[in-house]
């Protein structure tokens, strides 16, 4: 009788242990479809701001020409005095920082307006500009992002700030620069915040619905969005002064040792 006493007690304790338990919001995408789920999603191309800086290249078949155009970037030693008839075109190309009226300063041409362009249309604008003048026959304009970054914060694995190098960059491919969420972090309720026109922007996004971050206004990243990760209600408890709460590590581990104390004591007492 005894015994059976015991081993109640015992399940008792553990029914204890699992009821305390709260499921965590772990797997993304929730709402797929078991096989295959569609979802509409509108690409967003990054608009060019002031501020930006870009790379352009220009190639046509007089190399007179593209070395007119292509500003190049020499790095030098303090002393070294270099070659001046060498080809610095090799050593790089230097980028245009994008003014406050969304203008560049292009060699020969003189201002162009590029704010608020994408990369296809400021390459589509300079070659224009060259052809109009009479300046090259048939160029091949290449643009280039060189400053572009997003930051990610809170509850992922490396946070920090990521350079973008391409158009089409989603929030997810952005967290994963990141190293993914930790286990501490509330993937239903991502905030992205934004700065557009002066005001800023902030969205939230539910990584749980596959369809909630297509639809999101901020599922394409634009250039100096900051992604914040909230702690999950496990992390705040942790970060308490005296960690004294359900789901504390501290908690689980005198649970665990009292569990065992009336075990064993109850086994001696049978005795």
């Amino acid at each position: 009788m005894m015994n059976y006493r015991v081993l109640l007690l015992a399940a008792g304790l553990s029914a204890l242990l699992v009821s305390c338990a709260k499921p965590a919001k772990i797997a993304y995408f929730q709402d797929a479809a078991e096989n295959y789920s569609t979802v509409d999603v509108h690409p967003r191309q990054i608009r060019l701001q002031p501020e930006d800086k870009i790379s352009i290249i220009v190639n046509c078949k007089d190399q007179k020409l593209t070395n007119l155009f292509n500003l190049p970037f020499v790095s030098r030693r303090i002393g070294d005095q270099g070659d001046s008839n060498s080809n610095i075109s090799a050593q790089g190309i230097s980028g245009y920082t994008i003014d406050a009226n969304g203008e560049i300063d292009f060699p020969v041409v003189g201002k162009i307006s590029v704010g608020g362009l994408t990369r296809e249309e400021v390459a589509a604008r300079v070659k224009q500009e060259l052809e109009s003048r009479d300046l090259v026959k048939d160029p091949v304009v290449t643009v280039d992002f060189m400053n572009l970054t997003v930051s990610l914060m809170g509850e992922v694995a490396r946070p920090g700030r990521y350079t973008l190098t391409r158009d089409h960059v989603t929030v997810l491919d952005a967290i994963a620069m990141a190293g993914d969420l930790t286990i501490f972090g509330k993937r239903e309720n991502v905030m992205v915040i934004r700065e557009k026109d002066g005001k800023q922007q902030t969205y939230r996004i539910n990584l749980l619905s596959a369809e909630e971050v297509a639809q999101s206004p901020a599922y394409y990243i634009q250039q100096n969005d900051k992604i914040y990760v909230e702690p999950n209600n496990m992390r705040k408890r942790q970060s308490t002064v005296n960690g004294n709460n359900v789901l504390s590590t501290s908690f689980w581990i005198s649970l665990a040792s009292l569990a065992a104390t009336v075990v064993n004591t109850i086994i001696i007492a049978t005795r």
